[in-house]
């Protein structure tokens, strides 16, 4: 834990360092938050092309993303874990929320236990059947009993890692699977995370089935609540914002996958207006990058942009969305987000040192707004020193990418989808 902060000249009084490190030359901050994360799957498959062209997006998802998920064997996911894990830490994130698309949870928690981050995770569980002929019944049942099973095995206890009731979400879990998820997140004092409404398709399927949006729905069956985490919501109306003030649900931004998916966001998106009445919007990167700062900045220019309001998003509500927000968000506050005495030593030394700093005049705007976003040297969790001099400390980072390369050319081998390129590539 963090036991005093003051200036070098008041700490020597009163503090007898067992170990000094010299950090002249560097901004120090709390570690990032990472709230919605894919650590398995695309890892070892990011450069393959998903999908033809013109394929729709739900067509990409079943014929291309969910069999590259589903054929992951438990070493691949540990190595895809680590991969994830390493790739946050070279950036400063040092706690996550994983997105619920885990098969082997077991190898999984293997992995990450390697690399000393901070992380929550979840089982994949899908508790609905789509098929009248199947047993609704029986699939609620068998999804329940995952959820049950992951959070005994790992218990939110003051680990630095644990298993919440993670659901994919949209429409594959019925409503017994949802208010099971809630209460054993009441019941243990930990949190639910789901995706849901990146696209129109989420309203459109819960208004034929219900008469009413996603978020009218979630809250009509009591499911929402202030230890909720609610990924995209890209596509919600004026009543669905204020089911969000209402209930004290936390909203999850990936700004990478709303632009890369095309989500219209900057056309519908109300995060702005989530954040002036008082919503907690935490920022994830989906697995489509690994820095948290970037995705929180993009989003405060985005926004600016289509507002046409520069004075929207200031460098200190940045640097919050990467930070204490997350921390609000994971029921985490009182442990971090902040460097403040009592907290845990979860620490990111980034180095200014480098031209595109430049002069020091104003840390908090420099690093929240222009500075290299892969600028850090140094990243301590707990007090242990994971990341010097841009490298990871407990694992063999030369070994882990050779894994992870033949792993992924062997996974997509036996997906058996094929390898395309736009152009020839010699």
């Amino acid at each position: 834990k963090i036991v005093a902060i003051g200036t070098r000249e008041d700490l020597a009084r009163a503090v007898t360092a067992k170990k000094t490190h010299d950090a002249r030359g560097f901004v120090m901050t709390p570690g990032f938050i990472d709230g919605h994360i894919h650590i398995t799957g695309d890892p070892l498959t990011r450069g393959f092309t998903r999908g033809a062209p013109g394929e729709p997006p739900s067509e990409i998802m079943s014929r291309w993303v969910i069999p590259i998920f589903r054929t992951q064997s438990p070493s691949d996911e540990a190595i895809s874990a680590q991969c994830a894990a390493l790739s946050m830490l070279r950036h400063g994130t040092t706690c996550f929320l994983e997105a619920g698309t885990i098969t082997h949870l077991d190898a999984v928690m293997e992995g990450l236990t390697t690399t000393g981050i901070r992380g929550r995770t979840g089982e994949w569980v899908e508790g609905r059947a789509y098929n009248p002929a199947d047993d609704q019944a029986n699939k609620s049942a068998e999804a329940i009993k995952i959820l049950e099973s992951e959070v005994a095995r790992y218990p939110d206890k003051g680990a630095k890692l644990a298993a919440w009731p993670i659901l994919v979400g949209h429409s594959t879990n019925s409503d017994e699977v949802w208010k099971a998820a809630k209460s054993l997140a009441d019941q243990h004092s930990i949190r639910v995370s789901a995706h849901m409404s990146p696209r129109a398709s989420d309203p459109e399927w819960f208004l034929a089935r219900y008469n009413r949006r996603p978020l009218e729905h979630l809250h009509d069956v009591g499911v929402l609540g202030a230890n909720v985490c609610i990924t995209h919501l890209a596509n919600i109306d004026q009543s669905e914002l204020d089911i969000l003030v209402e209930s004290g649900s936390n909203a999850i931004l990936c700004i990478h996958a709303a632009l890369q998916g095309g989500f219209g966001i900057s056309q519908h998106g109300l995060f702005p207006e989530m954040l002036a009445r008082g919503v907690n919007v935490m920022m994830g990167t989906d697995g489509l990058a690994a820095d948290i700062l970037g995705a929180a900045r993009l989003m405060a220019h985005l926004f600016r942009d289509a507002r046409a309001d520069q004075t929207i998003f200031p460098a200190t509500t940045i640097l919050e969305l990467a930070t204490l927000h997350g921390a609000r968000a994971m029921g985490m506050a009182d442990k971090i987000g902040s460097l403040e005495v009592g907290k845990k030593a979860d620490i990111v030394l980034h180095d200014t040192n480098l031209p595109e700093w430049g002069p020091m005049f104003d840390p908090v705007s420099q690093l929240a707004l222009s500075a290299p976003l892969g600028a850090v040297h140094s990243v301590w969790i707990d007090g242990v020193r994971v990341i010097a001099d841009g490298h990871a400390t407990l694992i063999d980072e030369e070994k882990l990418m050779a894994d992870a390369r033949q792993a992924g050319a062997e996974l997509i081998a036996r997906t058996k989808l094929p390898v395309q390129t736009p152009w020839p590539i010699l």
